[in-house]
């Protein structure tokens, strides 16, 4: 097998009474597949909680990484605020310079929070515009016309524009912005292409949920009082056994990373990316959404995960169920294995594989290892010279 060029990540995860991602009416999302309706739980949602998991293996625990933030309050908050409250050039030079920022990060219609996207910038260039607009203020402190010209003159051309960001550190854009991209509407230099692709998550039967009704008791409640509850309401529970897929691009993860050219990146250094993808695996496998934590206590890992290592395009396994299977672990797991060697059969196999499977099970061409020996297989797998380990 020549080099891996893609890791694809499948997983099995059962979760019973949960509300993990809701629609903008407060119900489960859902989607209809092979004519019935599965419960979902959307790509954003599940690289959220992914992103801010807070455990050994957090994103942020990787050494000498930047992190990033999303928001449209990036400018405001972050830029201006901290020059706010230290500097002293006058209010109508702050706001100048703010107006101009505002346009220049998020557009013609930044100047109203309402029409800013909420947009991911990797703390060195927040860092960056702070110190820019902070040199503005300085050389004009008493002149609102020049400072707001001069921090419009900053994102005008080569010289302004978030390709020129890129240059002053690191992962300019964050980890994040790394992993999993982002798009600038203001500067389509900014944009950066996904390392890690994320599907929808979705269950491998049809949906299964029920109404849960409750009431909340007064504690001071007297004999006096009107009998009965002090509140009642209802919410959707589902249960379910949820199929995800990630494929990480591997080029893509290591061009954006050390900030090479993609056809370059077998030349580049990988330790950085080995050490994401060991962290991105142990986080696919044990962490939840987190809706309702506090009512449902939605916490679940990998009944299953398997992992393919390979040069050629991914695919992924979810027509295994699109005939609904049963919401049990080992019949959903045999249909993901008996697709698996149907795909086999008709266009070969060149893919090294590894699971890690809570029952004793047969994955075509896949060693079974527990989930630290799957993490370290896989972060390690396409940095060897033949793409096995």
């Amino acid at each position: 097998m020549t080099n891996a060029r893609f890791l694809q990540i499948h997983t099995l995860h059962s979760y019973p009474a949960a509300l993990l991602n809701r629609d903008d009416s407060g119900l489960a999302k859902r989607m209809p597949y092979g004519g019935a309706v599965r419960t979902r739980i959307s790509s954003q949602c599940l690289k959220r909680h992914w992103r801010v998991a807070e455990d050994e293996f957090a994103l942020h625990n990787i050494p000498d990484v930047e992190a990033a933030v999303r928001s449209r309050d990036i400018v405001s908050r972050r830029v201006m605020g901290p020059l706010r409250n230290g500097s002293s050039p006058n209010e109508e030079v702050f706001e100048a310079v703010e107006e101009a920022f505002q346009k220049g990060v998020y557009g013609d219609s930044g100047t109203e929070r309402s029409g800013r996207q909420p947009l991911l910038l990797g703390l060195p260039e927040v860092k960056f515009l702070r110190e820019e607009a902070q040199a503005i203020c300085v050389e004009h402190a008493t002149d609102a016309k020049a400072a707001g010209a001069a921090a419009a003159d900053l994102f005008k051309g080569q010289r302004g524009n978030f390709r020129a960001f890129r240059e002053t550190a690191r992962l300019p854009g964050g980890l994040e912005g790394a992993l999993f991209g982002r798009m600038v509407t203001s500067d389509p230099a900014a944009n950066i292409d996904a390392a890690i692709h994320v599907a929808h998550a979705f269950t491998v039967h049809a949906e299964e949920s029920e109404s849960d009704y409750f009431s909340v008791v007064d504690d001071l409640q007297g004999d006096e009082d009107d009998p009965g509850a002090a509140h009642i309401g209802d919410m959707e529970l589902t249960a379910g056994l949820f199929y995800g897929y990630v494929v990480v691009d591997l080029p893509g993860l290591v061009s954006n990373l050390e900030g090479c050219d993609a056809q370059e990146w077998d030349s580049a250094d990988k330790s950085l990316a080995g050490k994401v993808i060991e962290h991105l695996v142990h986080l696919i496998a044990t962490v939840s959404p987190g809706a309702k934590l506090g009512s449902t206590a939605p916490y679940a890992y990998a009944d299953l995960m398997l992992i393919e290592a390979g040069s050629r395009q991914p695919r992924s396994l979810a027509n295994a169920f699109r005939t609904p299977t049963q919401a049990q672990t080992a019949p959903a797991a045999g249909a993901l294995a008996r697709y698996l060697d149907k795909l086999d059969s008709a266009y070969g196999v060149r893919e090294t594989r590894r699971v890690t499977s809570l029952e004793e099970l047969a994955i075509p061409g896949a060693d079974r290892v527990p989930l630290d020996e799957l993490a370290d297989w896989a972060s390690n797998i396409f940095r060897s010279e033949n793409g096995e380990n």
